[in-house]
């Protein structure tokens, strides 16, 4: 994939948002309290946004949403010790961190939708809520924070437009 740095597993997130502006995210099952937006591996000949579309669904039971932008470019994060020695026993590979592709999506439909537990794949959450793009960062995993303060940043003007009820800080 064009652009991809090498040694970094190819990947895409999705940040998805409501009408309010606010951000969905999800907290692990395997990992209590860490809370994160929808993300994961993208296939052998995959597009990226195809992967995005197809991870949404697999994680959340989402259809239906629309993209209204993507990070340009991948954003990267380096996995600590511990996580880095897991993940490559179970993706057979040797990886630094990641590479991601993101996109913002709005769920066009209402929240009922959402389903964590749909079958398409084994479940990875255990709850999920809707946050500010502040609490999206303050809750996330310390190596991925830095990840999400940029995918925050590229989406500011979205946050801040047509639809949003809410005022947000600026610190990001």
């Amino acid at each position: 994939m064009e652009g991809l740095p090498s040694g970094y597993r190819p990947n895409v997130g999705v940040c998805l948002i409501n009408d309010d502006n606010m951000v969905f995210v999800a907290s692990k099952l395997n990992v209590p309290g860490a809370w994160q937006m929808p993300q994961g591996g993208i296939e052998e000949g995959e597009e990226p946004q195809s992967a995005a579309i197809r991870e949404l669904r697999e994680e959340t039971g989402v259809v239906t949403a629309e993209i209204i932008d993507e990070v340009p470019g991948w954003l990267t994060y380096d996995f600590p010790p511990a996580v880095k020695a897991k993940v490559n026993r179970l993706w057979r590979g040797e990886w630094h961190g990641q590479a991601q592709k993101w996109f913002l999506m709005r769920l066009t439909t209402d929240e009922s939708e959402i389903n964590l537990a749909n079958g398409e794949i084994d479940q990875e959450f255990s709850e999920w809520k809707w946050a500010t793009p502040e609490e999206v960062i303050e809750q996330a995993v310390d190596y991925k924070r830095p990840t999400y303060e940029e995918v925050m940043k590229a989406f500011r003007p979205h946050f801040s437009s047509g639809k949003a009820t809410k005022c947000y800080s600026t610190k990001w």
